[in-house]
């Protein structure tokens, strides 16, 4: 698959999903096979500013490549302008823009998936980023609309393509379900039948047999992985091997998953510092360990662990 003039090993790629995409987990799915990994959305007015955070998110290395930086705004004058920046400053493989998170933080600041009740608007914002950035494909990861009532696929699509964008994610659910009840894989068909650019099918992965079963379906060119990654970046191992056609790797041992997450800890700290990684981690340990017997008061003891050396014992623990 192509997007742009980007070649993409293998259609199975890591979705950009706000607090966990962050360098370190980048890296242990690229590791495991990842296409291509996202950064976490990246605030345009925080790009501008030059906010030290804001620029640290944006930060990568060139073992995570192709990698995309995905923004979020309100306005086509502070996209366009942060997506020059990133490009300028960063050199990223592409930039994505955020039409598809449905936290009201953002959208009520007119961002992410607030866009797509104004379609309008929705395009300004688009021109002016794909204007700014001629040198690298721009993408989109969008919601299928607002809510039942307003569905923008495939129109959007459709607006999108003809703008310039090289390649659109779809999550088949509203912006009103947030991640409630159930994708309509249908839209992702539908997209793809709208247009030529490729369309990343995304939502309701749960299983690396599902990933076949999305490219089976919808006829979409890639698959995203989003929260069937979490604590567990060895997904897309499996996935891309049934991909490919060969034998599945098996699911990996308690023993392999906790060294996994010591390593996602001492990557953490490399990255971040202790004293940020050890938060930052808190939420991670739940995931590694889920279905775990006694994971419940594991993860208590995790979670209220006040250094890594302590997280280090009680994982060493578990197995």
């Amino acid at each position: 698959m192509k997007i742009g003039n980007i070649s993409v090993k293998t259609p199975i790629l890591l979705a950009p999903m706000a607090g966990v995409t962050d360098y370190p987990f980048r890296v242990l799915c690229k590791e495991q096979g990842a296409g291509i990994v996202y950064s976490e959305f990246v605030s345009a007015h925080g790009i501008i500013r030059e906010n030290i955070k804001t620029l640290q998110m944006i930060k990568f290395s060139d073992f995570e490549r192709p990698i995309g930086i995905q923004i979020f705004g309100d306005t086509p004058d502070v996209m366009s302008k942060a997506a020059k920046q990133v490009y300028n400053k960063f050199a990223p493989d592409l930039i994505d823009i955020n039409y598809g998170c449905p936290v009201p933080k953002i959208t009520k600041r007119g961002a992410g998936s607030a866009a797509l009740k104004d379609l309008c608007l929705m395009d300004d914002i688009t021109s002016a980023v794909v204007e700014a950035v001629p040198e690298i494909p721009v993408t989109v990861k969008m919601r299928a609309g607002w809510d039942q009532s307003s569905i923008v696929v495939p129109d959007a699509g459709e607006r999108l393509q003809k703008i310039g964008v090289k390649a659109i994610a779809l999550h088949p659910r509203t912006t009103k379900q947030s991640y409630s009840g159930r994708a309509n894989w249908e839209l992702i068909k539908l997209l793809k039948k709208s247009v030529t650019i490729p369309v990343i099918g995304n939502g309701d992965i749960k299983k690396p047999q599902d990933v076949q079963k999305m490219f089976d379906q919808t006829g979409c060119d890639a698959v995203m992985i989003g929260r069937a990654a979490l604590g567990n970046p060895w997904f897309f191992k499996e996935a891309v091997a049934l991909y490919q056609g060969e034998e599945s790797s098996p699911s990996p041992s308690k023993t392999i998953r906790i060294k996994g997450c010591q390593k996602h800890l001492n990557d953490m700290i490399a990255w971040h510092g202790e004293r940020t990684a050890i938060n930052l981690m808190r939420k991670h340990f739940g995931w590694y360990i889920r279905g775990f017997e006694g994971a419940s008061s594991y993860r208590q003891s995790l979670v209220s662990a006040p250094d890594k050396q302590t997280m280090i014992s009680i994982l060493n623990s578990i197995v």
